[in-house]
């Protein structure tokens, strides 16, 4: 059962993805070095299992959490760079950031990841926005 807490998540990722022109995204909650899928949109259910709960240190959110910055590909398709986890080319999605959600106090809060379906680098303005949306979202845990 969907709780309220949780259709407004979605509800919140859905906005975050019309701001961004973006078609899929993420949000995950964290707690104990341990990120846990709490809304998503648009992403396949082969992947939606791959990252139900994702490590700090592992993948785009894992990164983004554990280094507290935004993590970025520019094509998820045929990156090398070892930033993504190869599950998540089942996305389909290209040009994709991870951005972590913090709190007043600096703390990891979660991460907040969205995707676009061609090839795209997220300027520095569009990673401080996600970085700002993150915060707002987080201030609700």
């Amino acid at each position: 059962m969907t709780s309220v807490a949780d259709q407004d998540l979605e509800a919140a990722l859905r906005g975050v993805l019309d701001e961004f022109d973006c078609v899929a995204g993420t949000i995950h909650r964290a707690e104990d070095g341990t990120l846990t899928l709490v809304a998503h949109e648009g992403m396949p259910d082969e992947v939606v299992d791959r990252v139900e709960t994702l490590p700090f240190g592992k993948g785009m959110g894992g990164l983004a959490a554990e280094r507290r910055e935004p993590v970025q590909v520019c094509n998820l398709q045929t990156d090398e760079s070892g930033v993504a986890e190869d599950g998540a080319r089942a996305s389909g999605l290209e040009g994709t950031i991870a951005a972590p959600m913090l709190g007043p106090d600096g703390s990891v809060k979660g991460v907040i990841g969205i995707g676009k379906r061609g090839e795209y680098e997220f300027s520095a303005d569009e990673e401080e926005e996600l970085l700002r949306v993150g915060r707002r979202i987080a201030d609700r845990w």
